[in-house]
């Protein structure tokens, strides 16, 4: 074999050896988020949560400054959420570091669905937490989105025998 034989021989296996990392990173990376997804989506983890948005869903208001009041309970939620969440991944992933997967996250946000990458958000980023707090108090207010109110019916038809005042929805 030929010194040039031998180094495409090299290259062939370094490639090879690349692909293999690259494959097992994205399974990882994949199981990890496929079973957060079933974490997130348990009815366990849905009672857990609400609870202590429950707890706390008053404290929060919708102004730029933030009270003093919200780190406590951030770190509260951090501790609580986040600790179940990694008990339960490393039922499955017997390694599993949330710390050393939250990079990985970051980088690879276009791989997760929008409502799981937001949820995880809640976790590294104060204002997605208080955004979901602030969501939740408008829901349990009363306040969520009502299109209805919007809605307007217009006829396509120029010639309608009904008059125009009784062509108009009531509410």
């Amino acid at each position: 074999m030929d010194a040039a034989a031998a180094g495409e021989v090299t290259d062939t296996s370094e490639e090879s050896f690349a692909l293999s990392i690259l494959s097992t990173s994205d399974a990882e990376f994949d199981a990890v988020v496929g079973n957060i997804e079933n974490i997130i989506m348990d009815d366990e983890f849905q009672v857990l949560q609400r609870s202590f948005m429950d707890k706390y869903y008053q404290e929060f208001e919708d102004t730029e400054e933030n009270k003093l009041t919200y780190t406590p309970i951030f770190n509260e939620y951090l501790s609580l959420v986040e600790k179940y969440i990694e008990e339960q991944l490393l039922e499955w992933i017997p390694r599993f570091n949330m710390a050393a997967f939250t990079p990985t996250l970051k980088n690879r946000k276009d791989e997760v669905a929008d409502d799981i990458f937001d949820m995880l958000l809640t976790f590294m980023d104060f204002l997605a937490f208080k955004e979901m707090f602030l969501d939740y108090k408008a829901e349990k207010e009363g306040r969520g989105m009502d299109l209805s109110s919007g809605l307007v019916v217009t006829s396509l038809c120029k010639s309608s025998s009904i008059p125009v005042s009784q062509n108009t929805l009531k509410h």
